[in-house]
């Protein structure tokens, strides 16, 4: 039986809900790590922010669209703190601290700074960024020139399964790399657009323990850059594909442990991203979902049912369970299946 390495994902992700204040030093804490990366969504109406720290506090990318983000927007995310983080007032008008707003955020810890010079470890850019190996997660920042084909070191020591790229300092789309999508197809976490099959986003190469490869599209060239990079732990994180079946009693995905987050995208037609947490929806049957594409409130006609072991679909309604159609997904744990020690954590359910 396989064992896990991590018996308390919190520890390396977590799903944080608050009120904003609209003032000056708010403080969110119980995150449960000092996080370097925050995702942001207003409840109700408001953009999809992301903060990271190897971009540094003020600096804002916004998931529904492809601006720019290495303005300083001194109202914003201020500091990220060891349980958490701080915001200001909100003047700028980026909706993560208006009062009296619900807000959930989603945090992720990577923690240990690192570099790598053009020419180590097989990259042909240097790069530097913040990297936890033990929770698969780096953010990796460089510099790509106007060429066709680069390589650039991740940190994580092992291959990456899911990569989200996107430019610093000007327009640019945000190019999304999946191990179940392959080398030569690739997505916009902007964008609801189907999967794309281009050479110019990875230059149909796959990513490797040491390094990942981009193209010449666009989105990719000409800039300083940021990725996000996710290898897959063992009862942990899981980035993986399923296929709908139209039907009420719709697939079960096995993950290894019960989710605490999932993000799903139909890969094979056009419809939102899509994100379920275990705090928005306390209970197993989720149905609340956020879009990262989409700056709208909440959606409800999703019946997603989070179980020890993985999840299950349980509506042919929605836009998580189209017959024939063809998912990608990303998910977090909030409880492994086994420990550390390989007993159970918790009964196994019926399916």
């Amino acid at each position: 039986m396989a064992y896990t390495d991590i018996d308390n994902p919190e520890e390396y992700f977590n799903t944080k809900l608050y009120t904003g204040n609209g003032s000056n030093g708010h403080s969110i804490t119980g995150v449960g790590f000092a996080p370097n990366w925050v995702w942001i969504k207003n409840r109700s109406t408001g953009s999809n922010r992301l903060f990271d720290s190897v971009r540094g506090v003020n600096k804002i990318f916004t998931s529904d669209n492809t601006s720019a983000s290495d303005g300083n927007y001194s109202s914003t995310l201020t500091a990220f703190g060891s349980n958490g983080f701080t915001l200001a007032n909100d003047s700028d008008g980026f909706n993560v601290n208006l009062n009296s707003n619900s807000y959930a955020s989603w945090n992720w810890a990577a923690g240990t700074s690192f570099s790598n010079n053009a020419g180590a470890n097989g990259a042909s850019l240097a790069s530097t960024g913040s990297v936890n190996t033990t929770a698969g997660f780096s953010i990796v920042s460089w510099t790509s020139p106007n060429s066709n084909a680069n390589t650039i070191a991740h940190g994580l020591g092992s291959v990456p399964e899911m990569i989200i790229m996107k430019k610093r300092g000007a327009t640019g789309g945000w190019v999304v790399y999946h191990q179940a999508m392959g080398n030569t197809h690739g997505m916009f976490l902007s964008t609801a657009n189907a999967k794309e099959d281009n050479a110019g986003f990875f230059n149909d190469t796959s990513p490797t323990s040491a390094v990942f490869t981009t193209g010449s599209d666009g989105g990719l060239i000409n800039n300083t850059m940021i990725a996000y990079c996710f290898a897959g732990k063992q009862s942990y994180s899981k980035f993986g594909s399923y296929i709908g079946n139209g039907n009420a009693d719709g697939p079960f995905v096995y993950l290894g442990f019960k989710p605490a987050f999932v993000l799903v995208k139909l890969a094979s037609g056009a419809d939102d991203w899509q994100i379920l947490d275990n705090k928005r929806n306390p209970i197993n049957i989720m149905d609340k979902y956020l879009r990262p594409n989409n700056n709208g409130a909440k959606v409800t006609n999703a019946v997603v049912d989070f179980l020890s072991n993985g999840f299950k679909l349980r509506s042919s309604a929605g836009s998580w369970n189209p017959n024939g159609g063809s998912f990608i997904f990303m998910a977090f744990a909030e409880n492994p299946f086994v420990t550390s020690t390989g007993n159970n954590s918790i009964p196994s359910p019926a399916k």
